[in-house]
């Protein structure tokens, strides 16, 4: 909005040409959308308690009574704060930002009425895992028809630490998007466990994809780093910044012990956000090692649920991973620490692997 309303202007003033630069208004992004999360979270947690939507604790696993009754469905604040946040810098008129926002704001509705299912029937089990998976794999379908029926889409897959293996596989490309999308989604949501422990890796991966969205944008830097470029993605930058922006407000509130819960309104959604951009750069592999930590978890449930169907055994002490480091005796802020730690290594990687190719 403020780009369509003051770059009009910058032939008369000059000071407003700051606003054609996409580097500008991805900072503006940021604290725009830190700045919204931080003045309105009190007022969401306050009406989130007063109405009592209290997260619901599963009687099995590690002892989280204490957080009982902890507000949740925080993510509502993530969602405003990005949305408002985006419409506010970005260009309106780029196809790439409004399919991640419908994808989000698709995806935060469906966990929306999961968590909403939740707190209705006071226990933490909600929609069905088949009926969530059917939606999410619909709106999932969406995102790949657009990406597949654009004129300048090339289903060439890029390889991370290969610089000239980019195999054309065509119309897989649909089942690879859908996969990768509903995937990270419920990774996220999975990671979403412990106090502040998604919204880290969530906000490291969206710093590392900022810059990868820039440079997918940018022919010289793409070409310079041999990556796929994609005309209009630098856009996707400034969403990236707001992604970040919301997260951090929202973390102030999140840290243990947390004031309020993502709930799967913000989990859903978030990872579906990670997961388009990913898509939409061609990157969606080079995703699976920024968002390792997302990866683990999901792969560690199915594990687990594999191994005792088969063999009537577990793998681990409790899924997703970081309840079985619970049951170890770690204490539940090493583990977030460390997760997040292992994120940063994990996007240090993922983009050192521009160069190492």
């Amino acid at each position: 909005m403020l780009y369509h309303l003051l770059v009009p202007l910058a032939e008369t003033f000059g000071v407003l040409n700051v606003f054609r630069y996409i580097t500008f208004r991805t900072a503006g992004a940021t604290l725009t959308a830190l700045l919204i999360s931080l003045l309105f979270g009190p007022l969401l947690i306050r009406q989130l308690s007063r109405l009592r939507v209290g997260q619901p604790i599963r009687e099995i696993g590690p002892s989280h009574q204490h957080k009982q009754g902890t507000p949740t469905m925080g993510g509502l604040l993530i969602l405003i704060s990005l949305t408002v946040s985006v419409l506010l810098w970005a260009d309106l008129e780029s196809r790439a930002i409004w399919t991640v926002l419908m994808l989000t704001l698709g995806y935060g509705a469906l966990g929306f009425f999961d968590d909403y299912r939740k707190i209705r029937n006071r226990n933490s089990a909600g929609l069905s895992a088949r009926s969530k998976l059917l939606w999410q794999t619909l709106l999932a379908l969406g995102v790949g028809v657009l990406l597949l029926t654009d004129p300048g889409f090339d289903a060439e897959l890029q390889v991370p630490f290969f610089k000239d293996f980019t195999p054309y596989i065509g119309w897989l490309y649909l089942p690879l998007a859908v996969l990768v999308i509903v995937f990270i989604s419920n990774g996220v949501n999975l990671t979403d466990g412990l106090d502040g422990l998604a919204i880290g890796p969530v906000m490291i991966a969206a710093g590392a994809f900022l810059g990868l969205s820039y440079a997918a944008g940018h022919a010289q830097i793409a070409d310079y780093l041999a990556v796929k470029a994609v005309p209009g993605s630098g856009q996707l930058a400034i969403l990236c910044g707001a992604l970040v922006g919301s997260g951090l407000g929202f973390l102030w509130f999140n840290t243990s012990p947390a004031q309020v819960f993502m709930g799967d309104v913000g989990a859903l959604a978030l990872g579906g956000a990670l997961a388009t951009i990913a898509v939409l750069i061609r990157q969606e592999l080079l995703l699976m090692i920024v968002g390792g930590i997302f990866v683990v978890e999901a792969l560690t449930v199915i594990i687990q649920v594999v191994s005792f169907r088969i063999t009537g055994r577990r793998v681990f002490l409790m899924a997703p991973i970081h309840h079985h480091f619970e049951k170890l005796g770690w204490a539940e802020q090493k583990i977030v620490v460390r997760f997040w730690i292992i994120s940063i290594v994990l996007a240090l990687l993922s983009l050192s692997t521009l160069k190492i190719r």
